[in-house]
């Protein structure tokens, strides 16, 4: 029987020096806000990849959750080719042209540097948000499906 896993990549969390006050003072994040904020970010992960797992659950498809952190497009293009999976299948945010080229596209590198076939997902046109409780929503928030 075939299993989806549905991935989420977390960015690298990077300790910031802040300028503040006068004469341009740098202040450090202290430790207990870094640890809350990635606290937060893996509360967020995990919350996200629970609601794609009922969804999973209610269209009965076998699926595992996978929590990755780094450079998101490195992590899944890494993550495919270490799993030997089948199909990837891809989120688009639907950025357009000038942002794409700004912020670069996680999509639009996996289907050029994935060692598998990949499917991208775009969001749907007409609102430009997908709908609630859709699958294609779970696409559209960069939750990663691996079908092996």
């Amino acid at each position: 029987m075939r299993m989806a896993t549905l991935v989420h990549v977390m960015p690298p969390f990077y300790n910031y020096v802040l300028p503040a006050g006068p004469g341009g003072a740098a202040y450090y994040v202290t430790p207990a806000l870094l640890e809350s904020v990635r606290k937060a970010q893996e509360d967020g992960a995990a919350d996200l990849l629970s609601r794609a797992l009922e969804i999973c659950k209610d269209k009965m498809i076998k699926a595992e959750t996978l929590i990755l952190r780094g450079d998101p497009k490195d992590m899944i293009c890494e993550a495919t080719e270490q799993s030997h999976v089948d199909l990837l299948v891809v989120g688009s945010r639907g950025l357009g042209i000038v942002k794409r080229a700004f912020l670069g596209s996680v999509s639009d590198y996996c289907a050029h540097h994935a060692k598998c076939p990949v499917v991208i997902v775009k969001p749907p046109k007409e609102s430009g948000k997908p709908p609630k409780g859709d699958w294609k929503e779970v696409a559209f928030i960069r939750v990663f499906i691996y079908l092996l």
